[in-house]
């Protein structure tokens, strides 16, 4: 079973951590093929991808309440280096204000509400917090 959500621990952990700093969050993403909602939940059937979209839509209206954005977003196309059974879909990098602004998105009701799409549209997930720019390769 794929991880999909961060633990309680983790997100005390992300929490704890004070730097008022710009924070880039790396996702990886693997689709379902077919979109997991709970039967009574009124959504209708559709593939990962485009419960993930449905996701998405709230996700990036809520980021940009909070002064956050997408800095890329991709396909990936082949494991390079790694299992090929670590494949995944799709990488994203956001940007946010802070660890505390990425926090607070998380408990706005209609982004908490949207959030069902996501679940339904995951297999996998990789979620990185990265602050420190090291600079240019060959610095």
């Amino acid at each position: 079973m794929g991880q999909i959500n961060p633990t309680g621990e983790r997100l005390k952990k992300l929490s704890e951590d004070q730097r008022d700093q710009p924070v880039v969050m790396i996702n990886l993403l693997r689709f379902r093929d077919r979109a997991a909602y709970a039967a009574d939940s009124g959504d209708s059937p559709c593939s990962g991808e485009e419960a993930y979209r449905r996701y998405a839509e709230v996700a990036g209206r809520m980021l940009q309440r909070i002064g956050g954005r997408v800095l890329w977003l991709a396909s990936v196309d082949q494991v390079v280096i790694g299992e090929e059974a670590e494949r995944w879909d799709e990488a994203i990098l956001v940007q946010y204000p802070s660890r505390k602004t990425f926090l607070e998105m998380l408990r706005i009701p209609e982004y908490r509400d949207a959030t069902r799409h996501r679940d339904a549209a995951l297999e996998d997930s990789r979620l990185f917090a990265c602050t420190k720019q090291v600079g240019e390769l060959g610095d």
